[in-house]
């Protein structure tokens, strides 16, 4: 047997109804990561009421992390659907100038948008006749698929770093 050929088959002679059905899985899989009967969807959406006030001496606060989830999220769904899309200037613009949100509106408002982009993401993925193997217009071999992972890995690491926050902070429910 061949390494990585699976099942014996030199990849040169799969057939394209096997390549098919393993592309199939892959999406299937993918979808599954953004749906996964709504696990993703309820943990990836940070909580609105759980912080207490207080001053951080960490550059990571709260209010960053969640801005700074919806902005790198915004990006990504953008350049997933516009070829045109032009992203925000690195690192700069992915973060918001402040430690704490400019009003008491910009907190529920941050986390609308967070949520209508993870939908809109989710939708893309779910949508069965996207390609998620195809490269995207107007980039440079990006596909759906990397996108997607992108978005489920950067939202991860980061809503760990909010649950580790609010751990120290005692405002976590076990």
């Amino acid at each position: 047997m061949m390494p990585g050929s699976g099942a014996g088959t030199p990849p040169a002679r799969q057939s394209s109804h096997s390549l098919r059905r393993r592309e199939r899985t892959q999406c299937d899989w993918c979808r599954h990561l953004f749906f996964c009967d709504g696990w993703f969807a309820r943990s990836s959406s940070p909580s609105s009421a759980r912080f207490p006030s207080i001053r951080f001496r960490s550059r990571n606060t709260p209010w960053r992390l969640v801005e700074h989830l919806r902005i790198a999220q915004w990006d990504i769904l953008e350049f997933s659907r516009n070829p045109k899309h032009k992203s925000p200037k690195w690192p700069q613009g992915y973060w918001p100038p402040t430690d704490a949100p400019p009003d008491a509106k910009a907190w529920d408002q941050t986390l609308a948008a967070f949520r209508a982009d993870l939908k809109a993401m989710q939708d893309l993925v779910a949508d069965k006749t996207a390609d998620l193997f195809a490269p995207l217009p107007g980039g440079q071999g990006q596909t759906l698929l990397r996108e997607a992972l992108l978005v489920a890995n950067h939202n991860a690491y980061h809503l760990g770093q909010l649950v580790i926050v609010r751990r120290l902070l005692g405002a976590w429910d076990d």
